[in-house]
């Protein structure tokens, strides 16, 4: 065998290897379970009923994933627990929407029509959020589930999902600024939060992503209600 065919060789196991990786992410329904799993370890279970699968089709999508490297799973007595492989599948999913978003003229428009018209303004940075809260001068709100905030959120946020948020305006002081944040870039939640709380009268951002990614980026993650 030639270099040039050892070379040729080579680069072929690698484009399968990847190729495997782009078809096991390549599925609405397994980009949403790797959101899910963005927030922390989750039994079959609980991930079929968040997104709305059945536990066959659910279990189907997350062995696939598995294979391909892009998840991890351990066995709890009779449940097992999947997570994500390492934070370079959150990086994965992330380029995804950032390709989508730029060259992908539906995904333009829906950002839009939908994102940028509930918040035109600039998101706070993580590095930004980090020395307001150090200055105590801004109440950090995490708007996703209580039970996404119990497997981890950012240290001293307050949880208060969107459907509370509205009974709820009346436990948040006036006299700070609001940064909300929820699972990601893309997530509804915090934008609908945001809006929400500036109708009302309130100081309020939005964190640039979501608890993932401040998990991935090495800053400190409570867990726990």
């Amino acid at each position: 065998m030639t270099l040039a065919e050892s070379s040729r060789g080579v680069k072929a196991i690698l484009h399968e290897g990847f190729a495997a990786v782009a078809k096991a992410a390549a599925h609405p329904h397994r980009l949403a379970l790797l959101e899910q799993l963005a927030q922390g370890e989750r039994s079959v279970d609980t991930l079929a009923e968040r997104v709305g699968l059945s536990i066959t089709n659910t279990s189907q999508h997350l062995q696939m994933m598995r294979r391909a490297g892009l998840l991890a799973a351990r066995r709890d007595g009779k449940f097992t627990l999947y997570r994500l492989a390492d934070d370079s599948v959150l990086a994965l999913v992330d380029a995804i929407g950032a390709v989508a978003e730029r060259n992908v003229a539906e995904v333009k428009a829906v950002v839009t029509s939908y994102f940028n018209a509930r918040d035109d303004m600039e998101p706070v940075s993580r590095r930004e959020l980090r020395k307001r809260m150090a200055s105590g001068a801004v109440t950090v709100l995490d708007v996703r589930t209580a039970e996404e905030f119990a497997l981890g959120h950012i240290p001293g946020a307050v949880s208060m999902p969107t459907n509370e948020l509205r009974r709820r305006l009346s436990q948040l002081p006036r006299s700070k600024e609001i940064v909300a944040y929820c699972r990601g870039r893309y997530c509804v939640f915090a934008f609908e939060a945001v809006a929400q709380l500036r109708a009302a009268g309130y100081t309020a951002r939005r964190l640039e992503d979501g608890l993932p990614h401040w998990r991935a980026a090495g800053l400190p993650v409570e867990t726990g209600q």
